[in-house]
């Protein structure tokens, strides 16, 4: 592996968010808030390692598969590192166990907290917060190739290692291109969602914190009450859909921006995370039919936490831990399974979920036929074997970090449903899980190296286990 190649592109990534850190400065002088050089050393710090790390070394960036895998998986762990600087710094968060954890939830965009009381913290943490939610959203290494054009060079390998599902969409010939497009999409949604917020009564500081958390499907708040704070059924409905887009393959919303919207009906993916989302939303809501007075409320609050957990956002509007046991029982298989390929998502993803069943279904076919010839299709398209053997590894893969974590949890102290629930929540990138860290928990009682594992779970959940399991093996390492 090019070492010199990989601590070169670390140090432009550093630099980026060097200048990241200084967004929430404007925040911190209007609010008077106290944090401001807080924000101004930790962008010194990131300023000074970039440049080291990129100046210092000669020749351009040229990267290969391997390089692509580290650059991802070092750069995502340096962002929530120095990331975490400002919650230190300011003493909001003054453990770096602790700092290192929301830091990690916020770039994952995970939204698991450790922070027990949301209202005397910064405003400009509190938009930090948020800012973390909204790089990592798309991902940090395509927003960095869109706007810096010296990591041109070997960007594929960065966007394949980077972008979330089975396979990674090309929009254009060039990758940069295709970055800058994605991000495009990304940013009106995000304006869209923040003019319509503040139509519905939050300030520009609210909306603006909650678009970015929303789009990203990330759900840290300004609340502690999180959305349910709010009060207001316009404003869940607003969130409700910007959520629902956000599990959406954004190749499908590019290409309905430029009026090919017939796309999005031909998308087989599609259409099982609707039929996914509106079976599950009937099941909650005639399970909750008696712990509600108001249909209203209990259609609303079903959609809401349905969507919310699906798209692993991880806002809440009710204590879904009081709703009867069949309607946490949907929540948690959809906390398993995500959003959609290609979306801002966690989770395993609906089109391997869709594989996994026509796979099953083909096998099926095979026993009564075993001279058939049949081929497992997805969009009229045939599927390639290695792709559907990247899914069952990964489907293996992914039950077993879930156990193995698990057992780890408990092993620290954890009781079973908080040992499982907090799994489930930082792997899949939801944010709330079950028992100790439930809706209206947090993760600030779970113990030092129990937080350090969940962090390296929701890193595992938002790489999509390959990127970065790949590292663990001496070969990936030699030339």
């Amino acid at each position: 592996m090019n070492v010199n190649a990989t601590l070169k592109a670390l140090g432009a990534l550093l630099l980026f968010l060097g200048f990241m850190l200084l967004t929430p400065l404007p925040f911190s002088l209007y609010f008077k808030d106290g944090a401001a050089y807080s924000f101004l050393l930790s962008a010194v710090a990131a300023f000074a390692a970039g440049a080291g790390l990129y100046f210092a070394i000669p020749g351009p960036i040229r990267l290969s598969h391997r390089e692509g895998f580290a650059i991802v998986s070092l750069g995502w762990v340096a962002f929530a590192v120095f990331g975490s600087l400002p919650f230190m710094l300011s003493g909001e968060i003054p453990h770096p166990v602790d700092a290192f954890f929301e830091a990690m939830s916020g770039i994952s965009t995970t939204g698991a907290t450790v922070i027990t009381n949301l209202e005397p913290i910064a405003k400009s943490i509190l938009f930090w917060r948020a800012t973390l939610h909204w790089m990592g959203g798309m991902g940090i290494i395509v927003l960095t190739i869109a706007v810096l054009p010296f990591l041109g060079v070997g960007g594929m390998q960065l966007f394949q290692a980077e972008v979330p599902g089975p396979t990674a969409d090309r929009l254009s010939p060039r990758i940069q291109d295709t970055a800058k497009l994605l991000w495009g999409v990304y940013f009106i949604f995000t304006l869209a969602e923040l003019l319509l917020l503040m139509l519905g009564g939050m300030s520009f500081f609210e909306a603006i914190c909650h678009a970015f958390a929303t789009m990203a499907t990330g759900g840290f708040s300004t609340e502690n009450a999180s959305l349910g704070g709010f009060d207001s059924a316009y404003l869940q409905f607003i969130v409700v859909l910007f959520m629902f887009l956000a599990g959406i393959n954004f190749s499908l919303h590019f290409y309905a921006l430029r009026g090919a919207v017939g796309n999005y009906w031909k998308s087989s993916e599609l259409k099982f995370y609707l039929t996914i989302v509106g079976a599950s939303f009937v099941v909650v809501f005639l399970g909750n039919v008696a712990a509600y007075e108001s249909h209203f409320r209990n259609a609303l609050d079903s959609a809401f936490q349905v969507i919310a957990i699906i798209t692993t956002t991880g806002f809440v509007t009710a204590d879904y831990e009081l709703w009867p046991v069949l309607s946490q029982y949907v929540l948690v298989f959809l906390m398993l399974l995500g959003g959609c390929a290609g979306s801002t998502a966690g989770g395993m993803k609906c089109v391997r979920l869709l594989l996994l069943m026509k796979h099953a279904y083909h096998q099926i076919f095979l026993n009564i036929h075993p001279r058939g010839v049949r081929n497992l299709k997805i969009d009229h398209k045939t599927v390639p074997n290695e792709v559907i053997q990247g899914v069952l590894g990964f489907f293996a893969l992914y039950i077993g970090i879930f156990v193995g974590g698990s057992m780890v949890m408990a092993f620290l102290g954890l009781d079973f449903m908080t040992a499982a629930g907090s799994v489930i929540a930082c792997l899949g990138n939801v944010g709330p899980g079950l028992g100790e860290v439930g809706p209206t928990d947090n993760f600030a009682q779970i113990p030092a190296l129990g937080k350090l594992v969940l962090a390296g779970l929701m890193l595992l959940g938002r790489l999509e286990i390959f990127t970065l399991i790949v590292l663990a093996f001496p070969s990936f390492w030699k030339r």
